[in-house]
């Protein structure tokens, strides 16, 4: 007599949320104004105004765009701002700060999409792998949303999870 392997895992009622599926596709650019400084230091209106008039804003159509300054310098903000203005019509998405800062805000706006309510009383595994970077503020403001309302959560894989919440009702 032979005994049937079964695999638990499947059988289990586990449900995976996996934020690898709330990527943005698309390129990623950073404009950065230190480029438009004189000496290094300082932005002159004029020559700013003169960029923006003749700069090909058409290379970043569909790219997804953060706008920073990396030069210890103090930039008006109507600086960014009109850069904003400038890319908004040819970008996908527009934002001030790092490259690491767009990530976080495409993942931000895509977790604000997720319908939460099928998540009641579940028992969920966020997963951890990925072959996309998952910015940790993904996986913070996903426990945010699932800790009011699932009966667990845990981080990993359905095979080896790290447990993180269980709800004591």
């Amino acid at each position: 007599m032979e005994e049937q392997i079964v695999n638990r895992v499947s059988a289990s009622n586990l449900v995976t949320f996996d934020l690898e599926e709330l990527y943005t596709p698309g390129d990623r650019e950073l404009v950065d104004i230190k480029d438009q400084l004189f000496q290094g230091l300082i932005l002159k209106e004029k020559d700013f105004r003169d960029f923006i008039k003749t700069h090909d804003w058409s290379q970043y159509i569909g790219k997804h765009v953060a706008i920073v300054c990396s030069a210890d310098a103090i930039i008006p903000t109507w600086a960014f701002m009109l850069l904003a203005v400038v890319l908004q019509p040819y970008a996908a998405t527009v934002v001030f700060g790092s490259l690491d800062d767009l990530e976080r805000h495409l993942f931000i706006e895509k977790l604000s999409t997720v319908d939460w309510q099928k998540f009641q009383s579940a028992k969920v595994v966020v997963k951890g792998c990925s072959k996309v970077e998952v910015p940790v503020s993904a996986y913070i403001e996903a426990v945010n949303h699932l800790r009011p309302i699932a009966a667990s959560i845990m981080f990993g894989e359905a095979c080896s999870t790290v447990p993180l919440f269980k709800d004591k009702k």
